[in-house]
């Protein structure tokens, strides 16, 4: 897997979280510290359902959903999947006129969080109008994907494409009526719209690119993305300073380990978890460990960290373990463990499983 170089013309301090982040209910520390992923559902309106004792079958208002992400490129912490859902004749009106979200990349971290910290307020008027959902995959089940044999890879648009369906489904089965879904693309627009299509038929679907600038609800889709993802690099951040550095000598570190050294009392010294961010690499090559590598934290499956694992222990790399074949050449059945070699010359293996037969006499 190549990495993603590019910064989408951002500049790594425009991507690298801020310490006052607001922490959202989307947040799960578990899961974040042991490595899996996970999902988020806001608790839904009641203004976007059905109205109470409504005869079966009875829809709630028709409801626009936008889907968008973030994290994909980076070589640390999670990729997240956001979706948002509120009333149609709400979407430009609330989102775009009263509270003015817009891409997640175009707003400072301080406006991101105090949008999300809004919506999360009971009482707000986003909080009572509209939903939204998270799907955080996690580093290490990316990379566990992307690491299999090729004949059977799961690539990250596949696994994008399906974190994006699942959650779509999950605002269905909530009982929300989603008739528009906008989402901004992965891969060739009209190709990923067709997929969709067929999943949820007799909807609108709209897949275009830079649909985060384009539609308000895919903006306010990429800032519950991006205000997670935040606050999951700073949980794994604190993790990761708790598990302490790969023990080396002065003389032994090199020029970018020592900044990261500098750099850790000052804040997240690994940056914005892009393999172009120096910070970044800094901080991998001064905190590997020569077998294990990395936490939860690392993405293995990329470049940047395949390399220096790879690379030989006189330049800085990891250890090389030859693992045990899976057959070890042991003959052993399993019927050995429950039977005698008596039992085994009387040729009555499966009639002696549970020992030797009783006679009537022992009764």
């Amino acid at each position: 897997m190549d990495d993603f170089q590019a910064f989408e013309d951002l500049t790594p301090e425009a991507e690298t979280p801020s310490s006052s982040v607001f922490i959202p209910p989307s947040i799960n520390h578990t899961s974040l510290l042991s490595g899996a992923s996970y999902t988020y559902i806001s608790p839904i309106p009641s203004s976007l359902l059905p109205p109470s004792g409504s005869p079966s079958g009875t829809l709630g208002p028709p409801c626009v959903l936008g889907v968008d992400e973030a994290g994909r490129g980076p070589v640390l912490g999670p990729m997240v999947y956001g979706i948002f859902f509120l009333p149609l004749d709400l979407s430009d009106s609330l989102l775009r006129d009263t509270h003015h979200f817009d891409d997640s990349k175009v707003l400072t971290p301080a406006t991101r969080s105090a949008l999300m910290q809004t919506l999360c307020t009971e009482g707000s008027d986003l909080h009572t109008s509209c939903g939204w959902a998270i799907t955080a995959l996690s580093a290490r089940d990316i990379s566990s994907g992307m690491l299999r044999p090729s004949t059977a890879g799961y690539n990250l648009n596949a696994q994008a494409q399906d974190a994006t369906v699942a959650l779509i489904k999950k605002v269905y089965a909530s009982g929300v009526n989603v008739t528009e879904i906008y989402v901004d693309t992965i891969g060739h627009p009209a190709t990923y719209q067709a997929k969709l299509e067929r999943v949820f038929p007799g909807v609108k679907i709209t897949v275009a690119k830079k649909a985060d600038s384009l539609y308000p609800c895919v903006s306010a889709a990429s800032v519950c993305a991006k205000v997670t993802r935040d606050a999951a690099l700073e949980v794994l951040w604190e993790a990761a300073k708790g598990r302490g550095r790969t023990p080396k000598g002065e003389d032994e570190m090199d020029v970018g380990e020592k900044r990261g050294e500098s750099e850790e009392s000052e804040g997240m010294a690994w940056g914005s978890g892009y393999p172009s961010d120096a910070r970044c690499v800094s901080w991998l090559k001064a905190n590997m460990h020569p077998v294990w590598g990395w936490g939860p934290e690392c993405r293995f499956s990329w470049g940047t960290a395949k390399d220096m694992l790879e690379a030989p222990p006189t330049k800085g790399g990891g250890v090389k373990v030859d693992w045990p074949v899976d057959n070890d050449g042991d003959t052993h059945r399993l019927t050995d463990f429950f039977t005698s070699k008596h039992q085994e010359q009387e040729g009555d293996e499966l009639g002696n499983w549970f020992g030797a037969p009783a006679g009537v006499e022992a009764f």
